[in-house]
């Protein structure tokens, strides 16, 4: 499998974009790995990059985009903090991955038994780690359906809250950049969501 040319990322449609990451989960859930050259792949990209998609995903040592997508070199932007949570430096980051560079989708990834989730509904505070996980708060205050413990020991609450964080940032995306949102009104890209569920591998898609 080749890296993607400048020919061929222009080429693909944000919904073909999308399909590619479908793909590479189910492959990779069934251990069948594409076929690569990852040293042929830094030849290739020696002078040039044109991934297709963006991924804003956990720091969990568990959720690489590369992997859990089987994704070469080359193949992807991918954007990782925990919580997959937003700010301006990534949302930059993002604007220059779509605009400049031409990735046709922004995949906001969220993932099953999350630390910083579990901090944030346990109201965690410790240093720096504080103002990250306060990012969180507003998918635990939207979080309406639970009954029970509302901490990070229900499994039900946490998994609404990690869900509805991913919720959360794709609406920050569109309001907080005009660059973005006009991207995806045009047609140019694609914003999604999806959930890693860290037993099986396999991803569930919020399109």
């Amino acid at each position: 499998m080749r890296t993607h040319s400048k020919e061929t990322q222009s080429s693909l449609s944000p919904q073909m974009a999308l399909q590619i990451l479908k793909e590479g989960n189910q492959r990779f859930i069934n251990n069948l790995k594409a076929n690569r050259n990852l040293l042929q792949q830094v030849n290739e990209t020696a002078t040039g990059q044109f991934p297709f998609a963006t991924v804003l995903s956990c720091i969990d040592s568990r959720t690489s985009a590369e992997l859990i997508f089987d994704q070469g070199l080359g193949d992807i932007f991918s954007i990782r903090i925990a919580g997959n949570i937003l700010n301006e430096d990534i949302l930059g980051s993002m604007e220059f991955a779509t605009k400049v560079v031409g990735t046709k989708l922004i995949l906001v990834l969220g993932h099953t038994k999350c630390g910083a989730i579990v901090g944030a509904c346990n109201h965690v505070e410790m240093g720096n780690l504080t103002t990250l996980l306060n990012k969180i708060q507003p998918a635990i205050f939207n979080e309406k359906e639970t009954k029970e413990s509302r901490d990070g020991s229900n499994t039900d609450f946490v998994n609404n809250v990690t869900e509805i964080n991913v919720h959360l940032t794709i609406e920050r995306i569109r309001r907080e950049s005009p660059i973005i949102a006009e991207l995806e009104e045009q047609g140019h890209i694609k914003i999604v969501g999806g959930l890693y569920n860290v037993e099986t591998g396999s991803v569930a898609f919020y399109e």
